[in-house]
């Protein structure tokens, strides 16, 4: 199966920003656990109630009555649709265990299941910000910028969603462009929204385009994903339920994901919120399965808590991390793919931010998330994308990624001759051991500033956030569009040109 890895040795990029090399990185260690196997089980069984006795709303008659045939039962008002446990049992063998999800370019192909890592920007925020013009409505040129910046980053492997919402752009019209935009500007895996028929059509022929591939190989290749949110409590929405339908019909993948906060949309405690969790993703996963067995699923999960004297969703709390590692838990009792988050409720790129996408990177790594959406530019909760915040969670992603490299004892890294050669006192700085590793020894930042006070200070005092403006600004400056064939490019301008011709999709 086609994957992108990770080879050793960094490389500095010609414009000196230290980066990691692009591709996943193996997880060597035994995933964390935070509940026994019988609280997984009971977890799972009181999911399995929930499925049969109240059911889950599908807002579309068309879902309804693809779950109709299936076997599901459907209540007398025509949405509620009840799950017998058995069903949900069956339903499950069938969703893939591993997929690959195809960039334009082979080498970003990507690889679901297992215990590797792909790590995807921000999506969906309405505003943009960065040091220099604060807070700012989301606009194309600024979507435009973070997908290269996306491009730009080697910790950054998929676009999981628009970065930031170009309102600018016509309703009807801006999926064509913002699309058609993404597959331009990076070659890396791209994403469409399931906002009705039309505009996961056109996503998905605009991603088919882009790789030069017929529909038969689409099929079999897929090469766009895209996340379906339950509204939670116990409801999937007729829209997106029309874009799952098609992306499950072309064999393409479907992240569902309820968003479930404690206190809010799902029980005050963890475990209630996770039952209810799970019962909602594993309905969209069935649903998937229904529509077309084999179509790849990946279990989505988004629970966290309120600020009980707010109301306003809290992330990157102990309760988040404890729920996303449990999480894991019931992923893999399912053998099912796994998205998790990065996220901070901190309204800017500041302390707050950093260390609470500390607590939500953290669980993810731990517990071995096999898609991480969110990862680089969230703060506000997701209603902002920060350029400054890309770059610092760039530095925390490499540091992670770092942190999974196993440590080698072989013979010759024991250091033995380093030790008998520097002998009582003395250092090892200038060793032959040293010396000869020096360069590749340690992770190297790319934000990070090691120097002592009397250094930093006489160099201006730059902290983190002005040394992160620099750093998003050189990348940009030093972007190079990734090569696309002129036959596809016509190919996709006279595409985007047709549909926006017609009309594009209605509003909704």
């Amino acid at each position: 199966m086609a994957r992108a890895r990770s080879r050793g040795r960094r490389v500095a990029d010609r414009n000196a920003v230290e980066q990691s090399p692009f591709g996943q990185v193996p997880n060597p260690y035994d995933p964390m656990r935070v509940l026994s196997d019988d609280q997984v089980e009971a977890l799972h069984h009181a999911s399995l109630r929930v499925l049969r006795d109240n059911g889950m709303e599908f807002q579309l008659p068309r879902a309804v009555e693809i779950l109709r045939k299936a076997g599901a039962t459907v209540g007398e008002d025509g949405k509620r649709v009840h799950f017998d446990p058995a069903f949900v049992e069956e339903k499950l063998e069938t969703v893939p265990r591993r997929f690959t999800l195809h960039g334009r370019s082979s080498h970003r192909d990507l690889e679901f299941g297992g215990n590797d890592a792909i790590w995807g920007s921000v999506g969906s925020a309405p505003n943009v910000s960065d040091r220099e013009r604060g807070r700012v409505t989301g606009n194309f040129e600024d979507y435009k910028n973070l997908i290269r910046l996306c491009h730009a980053l080697n910790a950054v492997h998929a676009l999981a969603g628009y970065p930031v919402e170009p309102v600018d752009l016509p309703v009807r019209t801006r999926h064509l462009h913002a699309v058609a935009a993404s597959v331009t500007l990076t070659d890396k895996p791209v994403f469409g929204y399931a906002i009705g028929h039309e505009r996961m059509a056109d996503a998905i022929e605009i991603a088919r385009i882009a790789r030069g591939i017929g529909h038969d190989d689409l099929l079999h290749q897929p090469s766009i994903h895209t996340v379906v949110n339950s509204n939670s409590p116990l409801i999937y929405d007729g829209g997106l339920l029309e874009g799952a339908i098609v992306m499950a019909e072309m064999n393409q993948p479907v992240v569902y994901t309820p968003f479930t906060l404690s206190g809010a949309m799902a029980p005050i405690n963890v475990a209630g919120a996770l039952v209810l969790q799970n019962a909602e993703a594993l309905a969209g996963i069935v649903f998937s399965q229904c529509v077309n067995p084999g179509a790849p699923a990946v279990y989505g999960s988004f629970t966290s808590n309120v600020d009980m004297k707010s109301g306003s969703p809290a992330f990157g709390t102990p309760e988040y991390a404890k729920a996303t590692i449990a999480t894991g838990q019931l992923a893999r009792r399912y053998g099912i793919p796994w998205r998790s988050s990065n996220a901070t409720a901190s309204n800017a790129a500041d302390a707050q931010a950093a260390y609470e996408s500390q607590m939500s990177i953290w669980p993810v790594v731990l517990a071995q998330a096999n898609y991480v959406i969110h990862g680089f530019g969230w703060i506000e909760g997701g209603l902002c994308a920060s350029y400054e915040k890309f770059i610092m969670d760039a530095e925390m992603v490499q540091m992670m990624q770092a942190f999974l490299k196993p440590l080698d004892t072989s013979e010759e890294e024991l250091g033995l001759d380093a030790i008998a050669e520097v002998g009582p006192g003395g250092h090892f700085f200038g060793c032959d051991h040293t010396m000869a590793r020096y360069e590749t020894a340690f992770y190297r930042p790319m934000l990070s500033d090691w120097r002592n006070f009397e250094n930093w200070r006489d160099a201006g005092a730059v902290e983190t956030s002005d040394r992160a403006t620099r750093i998003w600004k050189q990348l940009l400056a030093d972007y190079e569009e990734p090569s696309l064939d002129p036959a596809i490019a016509e190919e996709l301008d006279a595409f985007v040109a047709q549909r926006v011709a017609e009309g594009g999709a209605p509003e909704r």
